[in-house]
């Protein structure tokens, strides 16, 4: 279903082999929180979707772990920035700029986080949503207002 939204949108979407549910639940074990469902079924079929400009428009898994784990411990960021608890980072744009599910309320919504001013807000409903949008033709700044 994954590999399918994400083609019908852009047929040039890069993929990788899926991921193994035991290497799932040991991530999920390291993050101590569950992936959200969508993004949990999205990395069985693929181990992250590569976009436009070879941009990770979805991380891999690996990836996932290692760039939330840095977010929420990191005490360089917690002093440059408004804290990063409640958001679970899956992609960026290529540029710096970092996509997230909020979790802290649980909900489907994804934020961009801008990292130059450190603003937060909505871009999509979800993560079909979210691919529709940044697999378009428009480049990698399509959620810029």
């Amino acid at each position: 279903m994954w590999r399918q939204t994400a083609t019908v949108v852009f047929p040039g979407a890069g993929f990788r082999e899926p991921v193994r549910e035991s290497d799932l639940v040991a991530a999920e074990a390291r993050l101590g929180r569950a992936l959200q469902a969508e993004l949990r079924q999205l990395l069985l079929e693929s181990d992250g979707v590569i976009g436009h400009s070879h941009v990770d428009t979805v991380w891999s898994l690996d990836q996932i772990v290692e760039k939330n784990l840095l977010f929420w411990s990191d005490r360089t960021f917690a002093q440059l920035y408004m804290a990063f608890d409640a958001l679970f980072f899956f992609g960026d744009n290529g540029g710096g700029d970092q996509f997230a599910f909020v979790q802290k309320p649980e909900r489907p919504d994804i934020f961009v986080w801008e990292h130059e001013s450190d603003s937060r807000r909505w871009v999509a409903n979800g993560l079909q949503d979210y691919l529709s949008r940044s697999l378009r033709a428009g480049g990698d700044d399509w959620y810029q207002l």
